[in-house]
């Protein structure tokens, strides 16, 4: 599944998929398809540095959305989303701690 654009105001403001960079992913290749169960979420960051997840769907029933998140929780997303494009230090802006 690709990235659809989506752009939907949530609390006021407006995020727009087609002017944001997508920073991860879990939309990789198993050799047969891009979907995990029929959905896939993105993390992506808008030109003023807001942060958003947008989750895609192919069940009948379920809709698209978009769901703005703090830096923490982008942070936490991150991690989690196992396609990154973007590095840890540009998406956040500092380097990831040493464990």
């Amino acid at each position: 599944m690709k990235l659809i654009h989506m752009n939907e105001i949530v609390n006021g403001k407006r995020y727009r998929t087609e002017t944001a960079q997508i920073i991860a992913g879990n939309d990789y290749w198993d050799g047969h398809n891009f979907e995990r169960g029929g959905t896939n979420t993105w993390l992506l960051k808008t030109p003023k540095g807001a942060f958003f997840l947008q989750h895609q769907t192919q069940w009948q029933g379920q809709r698209d959305k978009i769901e703005p998140v703090t830096e923490a929780e982008a942070r936490d997303w991150y991690e989690q989303l196992t396609e990154h494009t973007l590095e840890f230090k540009d998406a956040f802006g500092v380097e990831a701690e040493e464990a």
